[in-house]
């Protein structure tokens, strides 16, 4: 539930950037920047958060972000200028980060108590949640301000943490790693080819968030300004390529079983890259949309199989690292595309993301010493 709320609240705010953008008066190059406040504050909070997993234990900390998120998620729609909307996104960010490192934790444990590679389908529930958020953003974009929308989140957000905080705090975290005198939590120790295969692996990650972050906040723009979409059919571009990433993250599990770690980053990487060509050359909508589609079946399981094998080495400092990463992906991402849109265009501008999915897979192929296979 916590994974379906995180992609469920964020997908409720991409769908609404292009409102949000007239709303500021920003241009495409000020909108990444402002848009460069998510991933700042996710990155900042990242390293935080694992501490602090590892302090309290990584349940109570996704109850916190459960709380913290929902309530930062109404700030965007309030304001009205760039410079406004990068600070209240450092807000959204932080909180955003939090949840993400915590989850991802509380997973890996799970992962482990079971020993199967389940991990897909926890992030199967961020997609499913993502698809859920945009599909009832594409609904409402049209007859609801950007302001009523998010703060019905909020109340949805809310509302959804305190039916399973609860449930999740009577469930004990993993077990408190050793602490020191002072009581801060000792460090771990890692051998340095494992802190290698933990970077190696948050290199992949940063690859595939800069191409899930490219589709959320600019899949919705290249639709309606390039390809003249209706904003509904707009805001459905971010649906359908959660869709596709569910139903990939569904079936990754026995993917993963199927053909290992390694086969699975390096055929998940070539299909986003031939996907991400289709969506961001194509010449109507429609050939866009199933480039998008491909898009996500193909990043489905990079982004759960890089986290989880750092969590799997090094706890939540591993996830914490990997995350850190994968999130410079999204921290590089919005300035990147939006200074290159202003330079060249849009389209060839979201052709980067197929070259870092390319990149992933190459990485990936590269760490088959490393994964288990």
């Amino acid at each position: 539930m916590f994974f379906a709320l995180d992609g469920f609240l964020f997908a409720g705010w991409v769908v609404r950037i292009p409102a949000i953008k007239q709303q500021t008066g920003a241009s495409a190059s000020t909108l990444g920047l402002a848009l460069l406040g998510v991933s700042a504050g996710a990155v900042i909070t990242m390293m935080l958060t694992g501490r602090l997993c590892r302090r309290f234990g990584s349940h109570p900390v996704a109850v916190a972000c459960g709380v913290l998120l929902p309530l930062s998620i109404a700030l965007p729609a309030q304001t009205h200028s760039a410079l406004s909307l990068g600070l209240v996104l450092l807000v959204f960010g932080a909180a955003y980060g939090g949840m993400n490192v915590a989850m991802n934790s509380a997973a890996v444990d799970l992962v482990a108590a079971l020993r199967r590679p389940v991990m897909p389908s926890f992030h199967a529930a961020f997609s499913l949640g993502g698809m859920i958020g945009a599909g009832l953003g594409g609904l409402v974009a049209g007859g609801l301000s950007p302001s009523a929308h998010l703060l019905c989140l909020t109340g949805i957000g809310l509302l959804v943490t305190a039916f399973a905080g609860p449930v999740l705090l009577r469930y004990p975290s993993r077990k408190p790693v050793p602490t020191t005198a002072d009581g801060e939590a000792a460090p771990q120790h890692l051998t340095p080819r494992a802190r290698r295969v933990v970077i190696l692996f948050g290199v992949i990650a940063l690859c595939t968030a800069y191409g899930e972050g490219a589709l959320a906040d600019w899949g919705a723009l290249h639709l309606e300004q390039d390809l003249h979409a209706h904003p509904g059919v707009a805001a459905a571009g971010y649906s359908l390529f959660a869709l596709a990433m569910t139903a990939g993250r569904l079936t990754g599990t026995a993917l993963l079983e199927r053909l290992g770690q390694t086969r699975t980053l390096v055929a998940g990487g070539t299909t986003a890259a031939a996907g991400m060509l289709l969506g961001s050359l194509a010449p109507t909508s429609w050939l866009a949309l199933l480039g998008f589609a491909v898009t996500g079946l193909g990043l489905a399981n990079i982004f759960p199989v890089a986290v989880g094998r750092a969590g799997e080495l090094a706890g939540p400092g591993g996830v914490a690292a990997a995350s850190t990463l994968g999130y410079g992906g999204m921290l590089l991402g919005p300035p990147a595309i939006g200074f290159l849109t202003d330079w060249f265009s849009l389209p060839v501008a979201l052709t980067t993301v197929a070259l870092l999915a390319l990149a992933a897979a190459a990485l990936g192929y590269g760490a088959r010493h490393a994964t288990h296979t």
